[in-house]
């Protein structure tokens, strides 16, 4: 097996995170940068916009979070949730990662007999970007989960960081150092998913 294929089997959702990162944050965003730089994406739009908070600002993100989940999950069941997020808040940083609308809008225009497809082409190379940064972490010896708590976080984001109205948020990537190794991950087979033609 090659260093790529090693690194794919070794991704995995990393929830028991701290602060103990084994690189310094400098380096991590180098490779956040790498990541963004290379990753690919339909006709080359580079659609994807990234704010990467550290330290308070990640804890920021986090206890607006729990905020934003108080007023929508009863309070006798919110203990769960809250123990959630503060497993979240726990680690040394988050990704949140953007589709710009302004870039899709443009495809839209310049190619109208795809104008369809590109939201989701847009979304396509996002997620690639993740997965990328994902796998890079990993190899890293550093930790991560994906959460999806947009559109619910969306207006305390965009107020808080300043983010631009045509950035749309997609995810985020919780991150840091390993303080528990994850439990063994169940693989369905193969043979129901995977059909070859011409072999």
């Amino acid at each position: 097996m090659n260093a790529l294929a090693q690194a794919i089997a070794g991704r995995r959702s990393v929830y028991a995170l701290n602060r103990e990162l084994p690189l310094p944050p400098g380096d991590i965003v180098a490779t956040i940068e790498h990541a963004l730089r290379h990753a690919p994406s339909a006709f080359n739009s580079q659609s994807t916009r990234l704010l990467v908070l550290f330290g308070a600002e990640h804890e920021k993100l986090w206890d607006l979070t729990a905020d934003a989940l108080r007023a929508v999950v009863p309070a006798e069941a919110f203990a769960p949730t809250a123990e959630k997020i503060a497993g979240f808040r726990a680690a040394a940083g988050t990704v949140l990662f953007f589709e710009d609308r302004n870039i899709i809008k443009g495809l839209q225009e310049r190619f109208p007999s795809y104008a369809d497809t590109f939201p989701g082409s847009a979304d396509q190379a996002g997620a690639m970007l993740q997965y990328a940064l994902w796998t890079t972490f990993a190899t890293q010896g550093i930790g991560a989960n994906l959460q999806h708590y947009n559109p619910l976080i969306d207006d305390a984001v965009a107020k808080t960081w300043d983010i631009p109205a045509n950035w749309h948020l997609r995810a985020q990537l919780v991150f840091g150092g390993i303080a528990a190794a994850p439990a063994e991950k169940a693989l369905a087979p193969t043979a129901d998913r995977l059909r070859v033609a011409g072999l």
